[in-house]
């Protein structure tokens, strides 16, 4: 629950202040940040792990949570939606092997056994599988937000995109800031505004 408060906190957050101070700018501090917090994270034993759970994921949809609006801006008009929702499927697809991933990796990593009924029970430190694979995330994360362009403030409504234009023969264009458009009306009329 903590942890869950902690990612709509950062996601509205960070998402604020990235209007503010730039989408890449956002991301990667917001990662460092993230990455800065693996270590309490993941090896914490106490109870103090709700307070590193809860600006972990700060972190988490803190970046995660501008990056949709980041893709939406550099993405041309025409295939906008389809960028930023075959990107978060496609992420999904690649994350859906990582439980696999964790508990194989975690072999690697073996505890001292506990002992139930006699028996000795298996168990591994997933904390630092877990540790290791946000840090690559992070890494990925801040690498390819680096090398990107940034488009804050990008006009995303109909009026501006370069692709209605062309479709529409010219009938959309770019406006001055004191002109007001009626998105509604000419769409439904398609006659060019004058």
């Amino acid at each position: 629950v903590v942890a869950n408060l902690g990612a709509m906190t950062g996601g509205t957050v960070v998402g604020y202040f990235s209007q503010t101070f730039g989408r890449r700018l956002s991301i990667i501090c917001i990662c460092v940040v993230g990455a800065a917090l693996l270590y309490p994270y993941t090896f914490t034993s106490s109870k103090a792990v709700i307070a590193a759970a809860f600006f972990e994921q700060f972190c988490v949809q803190g970046a995660w949570g501008v990056i949709p609006i980041h893709l939406m801006e550099l993405s041309p008009g025409s295939i906008r939606t389809f960028v930023v929702g075959t990107s978060y499927q496609l992420g999904n697809l690649v994350s859906s092997a990582s439980s696999t991933i964790e508990a194989t990796a975690g072999e690697q990593f073996p505890l001292p056994p506990l002992h139930s009924k006699g028996k000795p029970v298996k168990r591994y430190e997933y904390g630092k599988v877990i540790c290791i694979f946000l840090a690559c995330v992070y890494a990925y994360v801040i690498l390819l937000t680096f090398i990107g362009p940034e488009k804050l403030g990008r006009k995303l409504d109909v009026a501006h995109d370069a692709d209605m234009a062309e479709a529409t023969h010219g009938r959309v264009r770019q406006e001055g800031p004191e002109e007001q458009y009626d998105g509604e009306k000419h769409l439904a009329t398609g006659v060019e505004r004058v």
